[in-house]
């Protein structure tokens, strides 16, 4: 174990770099003002440091808002009201570290407004009926209702994030006017889009939809149910928002 004075001051932090990487992808991200005890609390009990992506996320930012508010980054938490949850709320982390806790089923490490879950796997992603390889990056889509690996470390997720290609993965789940609707989003809230996003009405004629913002804790949660009821597995823990 590492004590947090150690894992805070490192000789080659992630932050200069991350902050570079901000500022120059090409889609747009709104960081978020960190809460500094929740950020530390963050990195002990998940013994990173502040040299890599996560630790640095958690350390000095509230989280990320890619895209106009499409996705949500986790990090820190937001110190204004009724901003984002830091990992170790979105993760249920311990009150008090804990060295023998882990995320059962991996780290939950952001979401998107209609319900997509980003999650960083532990080190038996087949024992959590997640795909991919230990340590890998994975993506519960809210139009399937199924877990897809997405071959990358959390890194390399967050600077794909940045490149553009957000257009080319969310191709059918995004109708015309998605950017005014993500950015009008209270941080809680999410996009609630019926027929749901799994259904044949939706996948046949997405703009036909209709939308309301809703708690993002409601969006998450019908998503696991119908994956409980319809889907291929029960997707497990999806994250407390």
């Amino acid at each position: 174990m590492q004590e947090i004075d150690e894992l805070v001051n490192v000789v080659d932090p992630a932050w200069p770099e991350l902050r570079e990487v901000l500022s120059a992808g090409s889609v747009p991200v709104q960081v978020l003002s960190a809460d500094v005890d929740e950020g530390r609390r963050c990195l002990l009990q998940m013994q990173v440091t502040a040299r890599s992506m996560l630790g640095s996320l958690a350390l000095n930012t509230g989280g990320l808002l890619v895209d106009n508010g499409w996705v949500r980054v986790f990090g820190g938490g937001s110190v204004t009201g009724g901003g984002l949850p830091s990992l170790a709320q979105v993760n249920r982390f311990p009150a008090y570290f804990d060295p023998v806790w882990h995320p059962a089923t991996g780290l939950i490490v952001g979401h998107d407004v209609v319900g997509g879950v980003f999650a960083l796997n532990g080190g038996d992603p087949a024992a959590a009926g997640r795909p991919g390889a230990p340590g890998q990056m994975t993506y519960f889509a809210p139009d399937t209702l199924e877990w897809e690996a997405m071959e990358m470390g959390h890194s390399g997720w967050v600077s794909w994030l940045l490149s553009g290609q957000l257009e080319t993965f969310y191709d059918g789940l995004r109708w015309p006017g998605w950017r005014e609707e993500a950015a009008a989003l209270a941080l809680p809230q999410g996009i609630s889009v019926y027929p749901f996003l799994w259904s044949k009405e939706a996948h046949a004629d997405l703009a036909a939809t209709s939308r309301r913002p809703v708690p993002m804790r409601e969006v998450i949660g019908v998503a696991a149910d119908f994956a409980r009821q319809m889907g291929p597995s029960d997707p497990g823990f999806l994250g407390d928002v």
